[in-house]
């Protein structure tokens, strides 16, 4: 299950992407915002969020205008590991050496072609399990 969620700025990417994962079959759940008039995004940062680290979905996907504020909001989050992404190699070594488990968007940065490769990438990259990028993990939470 992937948790996704958004504020104004982010809303008409969301539409895209909740496409791209209904013609691929993948189940996630939708934590708002539910249209362009203006929200507050750390309170569906903080959502995602939860729903990542109890377990109840296993990644997020996060869309803000920029990805900026809402990945700064969902990283105050101790467990969270929200990578900020505009490209797919970006999304890559997020997954593959940060063990990222919420990729963050900006909808008014990349077109809907572009976040739906970065999240198919992000969502098909497994962590690479290597002593060194758990051990920079590790350091990470340690804080």
């Amino acid at each position: 299950m992937i948790a996704i969620g958004c504020d104004h700025g982010g809303f008409d990417l969301m539409q895209s992407i909740k496409e791209y994962l209904d013609g691929k079959g993948l189940e996630y759940k939708d934590f708002g915002c539910r249209d362009t008039q203006s929200v507050d995004y750390p309170v569906y940062a903080r959502k995602v969020s939860h729903a990542v680290l109890s377990g109840e979905c296993d990644k997020g996907i996060l869309i803000c205008g920029t990805g900026i504020g809402i990945s700064i909001a969902a990283n105050r989050i101790r467990g969270i590991r929200a990578a900020l992404c505009t490209d797919c190699f970006s999304a890559e070594m997020a997954r593959l050496h940060n063990n990222a488990n919420i990729v963050a968007l900006g909808g008014r940065v990349v077109g809907s072609g572009l976040a739906v490769k970065i999240v198919e990438t992000f969502l098909n990259t497994p962590f690479s399990e290597e002593e060194r990028h758990a051990k920079r993990i590790h350091l990470i939470e340690a804080e």
